[in-house]
């Protein structure tokens, strides 16, 4: 499992901040759109493998458009004024001593 920041905003991956789903989702919703999401990402991967250009577009496009709906992308879920971090090296953030103070890491 990756550490999730004290605020639940994000969980950190090789010292990199990802948005995690907004969680006043409704579970049944928020499963609904999992769902979606890994159906979205088979389509990517087919796509990828007949090297068909429009389906990998569309394909991608259909992960983006889940990934706004729970939170991961787009407009930010919170609503304190803070910024979003989303994909960057948590050593250049405000997160960086707390992603330090864990055992065993070190912000890259």
């Amino acid at each position: 499992m990756y550490p999730t920041t004290p605020d639940g905003r994000y969980f950190v991956v090789n010292g990199k901040l990802w948005r995690c789903s907004n969680p006043s989702l409704p579970a049944d919703v928020r499963q609904n759109l999992v769902n979606e999401l890994m159906a979205a990402r088979r389509e990517v991967k087919n796509a990828k493998a007949s090297n068909d250009a429009e389906q990998l577009k569309g394909a991608r496009a259909k992960v983006q458009k889940v990934k706004v709906k729970l939170g991961e992308r787009g407009p930010v879920w919170w609503d304190d004024g803070s910024p979003d971090f989303a994909q960057r090296n948590v050593k250049n953030t405000s997160y960086s001593e707390w992603y330090e103070s864990l055992a065993g890491t070190k912000a890259k």
